[in-house]
């Protein structure tokens, strides 16, 4: 356990979402382990005591996110709402803490994966490893990262933030790491046997995360081998692919596709429809932001855009598309295939960006980079003309 825990501590400081020798975590196994000694250790024993968990992620959030998590704790006390697909799938809402006691922590995540401890930090928590605890709270700062740029973009468009918005939006801007301008480079292809093909897929997810173009570890990867979809599994983190890609024959003859992503359908409708062998998708931030910018007017504001969206949309070129993860009638896979019919790469609204390529993976890693910098630059462009820049 000790090990484990660890690593996710590292990965947090790694990733930039902690801030280096904060992170607190705590594990259940034969007995209750932390990654090292800290005054916090006996508030959050407690909440082991209170709640049927494994393990506890506590940190302070890494800038630009502790400035974003403090500013919407401040703005909104009764919980944070964010609404990109991340948080409707994972998180449904984040609580707040009000208090750093045992009562308060629990409270808080009793129905809830995580919750934030204003001016402290994040808490997160799993029921069967700690790995579940940093997924959580890598959601939690993505989430507030996109509604904090989403809601200064929406405040422009209108009468202009506040000036105390205007003073956090400074602040974080001030934080943000300069964007990746050059792709790495990745095992060619064509790819013909499957041993060269699971390295170069494990390759390419390690660079994904690298580059920060995902959520935590999040996202799936997928290349085609005469007529068998070798595909991420479900869950399987990007950076540590190595036994955790299925092949699935297109005809159904195996089973693997039950451990495979969710979004094997939409891949295979992909493949089915364009010459193409090879797709990344990422949750790359400013991507997702921009997908959820609309300039419509006219639109009847009780439908759920995110999954029924009739209008022809794009952003920095790349089509976006409305979709829900697996199948069904609003399902990715048929909302995802005929836009990459028309184009390499494709946004899905408050979800992330699929790329594809005909032989390997440098042309829709360099896709994901170069629209995730399109938009980066769109959003700030937009930003021009606010009322009280």
């Amino acid at each position: 356990m000790k090990r484990l825990l660890d690593k996710y501590a590292k990965k947090l400081v790694g990733q930039g979402l902690a801030a280096p020798g904060s992170p607190l975590l705590g594990g259940l196994d034969a007995e209750l382990e932390w990654n090292r000694k800290a005054p916090e250790v006996e508030v959050l024993r407690g909440v082991f005591e209170r709640m049927s968990i494994n393990s506890l992620v506590f940190a302070r959030p890494a800038e630009p996110y502790a400035s974003i998590i403090d500013f919407l704790a401040a703005r909104y006390p009764e919980g944070i709402c964010p609404r990109d697909c991340e948080t409707r799938t994972f998180l449904h809402d984040i609580p707040l803490a009000v208090d750093f006691d045992t009562d308060a922590v629990a409270g808080a995540i009793r129905k809830r994966k995580a919750a934030i401890i204003p001016g402290k930090g994040v808490i997160s928590h799993g029921t069967v490893s700690p790995e579940q605890g940093f997924v959580f709270y890598s959601s939690v700062c993505f989430a507030c990262f996109v509604l904090f740029f989403s809601e200064y973009l929406s405040a422009c468009a209108g009468e202009g933030p506040d000036p105390e918005f205007q003073k956090a939006f400074k602040t974080v801007s001030d934080h943000l790491a300069s964007p990746h301008t050059e792709a790495p480079a990745l095992a060619e292809g064509p790819f013909n046997d499957e041993e060269t093909l699971l390295a170069a897929m494990a390759e390419a997810g390690r660079a994904v995360v690298d580059y920060g173009l995902v959520d935590s570890f999040f996202g799936n990867i997928s290349c085609l081998l005469g007529d068998t979809v070798y595909i991420s599994q479900t869950g399987s983190s990007l950076d540590e692919l190595e036994g955790c890609i299925d092949p699935c024959p297109r005809d159904g003859s195996s089973c693997a596709g039950l451990t495979a992503s969710s979004e094997l359908s939409a891949h295979e409708g992909v493949y089915a429809r364009s010459g193409t062998r090879c797709i990344l998708h990422g949750h790359p931030r400013f991507s997702v932001i921009m997908s959820m910018v609309c300039d419509e007017t006219d639109c009847d504001s009780s439908r759920e855009c995110h999954i029924r969206c009739p209008k022809e949309r794009y952003v920095a070129g790349v089509p976006v598309v409305p979709g829900e993860v697996g199948t069904g009638p609003t399902g990715l896979c048929n909302t995802l295939p005929p836009a990459m019919e028309r184009s390499p790469a494709a946004i899905v609204h408050g979800h992330g960006l699929f790329a594809a390529g005909e032989t390997d993976f440098n042309t829709p890693f360099r896709l994901m980079l170069e629209t995730e910098n399109r938009c980066r630059r769109e959003y700030f462009r937009r930003l021009e003309s606010c009322p009280r820049n």
